[in-house]
């Protein structure tokens, strides 16, 4: 597979500062946003959008926003809300494609690795951990079987592929939901 210039930096960004990146990110900028897929860590992202919106207009559904300038640094970078509106997880990821520095990429292997936010369960809450039938997060979820499955009790279990982009949230028929998401570089 050839790279173009933009892949190979990213690439090698991710590579030789990937581990310090992680390290400084939740001492200076914790994650407090869902970023869209393909995004760098948070600090390296605040340092590399422009704020220049062309992730948000190819969002083909209208899922991404800007930040306000109440959230200071992060004013006008792309913000995804799981929990209101569900990243499709579009096959060209036209919001990286879109993205004229290395903010956003497509990742190598496509969407499936991207990571968004962390996903969780809330057993307590889950109708199916309290002997209802549901499973409907497990058969909308556009990761399949290696993002989430039913167990043999047919309780959701999330796995290793979860990319965080909220269509399970979406889809949960409990109130309040009994899955949310947090960011990836989130502290809680």
């Amino acid at each position: 597979m050839t790279l173009d210039r933009r892949a190979f930096f990213s690439q090698g960004f991710r590579r030789v500062f990937g581990k310090a990146v992680e390290v400084v990110e939740n001492r200076i900028a914790p994650g407090q946003h869902v970023r869209p897929p393909g995004a760098l860590p948070e600090p390296a992202f605040l340092g590399a959008c422009t704020r220049c919106g062309d992730c948000i207009t190819a969002c083909p559904v209208h899922v991404l926003s800007a930040l306000r300038p109440e959230h200071g640094l992060a004013a006008g970078t792309p913000v995804l809300k799981p929990d209101v509106s569900a990243c499709v997880m579009c096959l060209e990821m036209p919001c990286a494609t879109a993205c004229p520095t290395d903010a956003l990429t497509v990742p190598p292997d496509g969407w499936r690795h991207a990571k968004m936010a962390r996903v969780s369960i809330d057993t307590d809450t889950c109708i199916a951990y309290h002997g209802s039938d549901c499973g409907i997060c497990a058969q909308v979820c556009p990761g399949g079987y290696d993002a989430i499955r039913l167990t043999e009790l047919g309780r959701p279990e999330l796995g290793d592929r979860c990319t965080g982009c909220g269509t399970c949230i979406i889809a949960c028929v409990t109130t309040p939901k009994s899955i949310s998401a947090t960011p990836m570089g989130s502290l809680s």
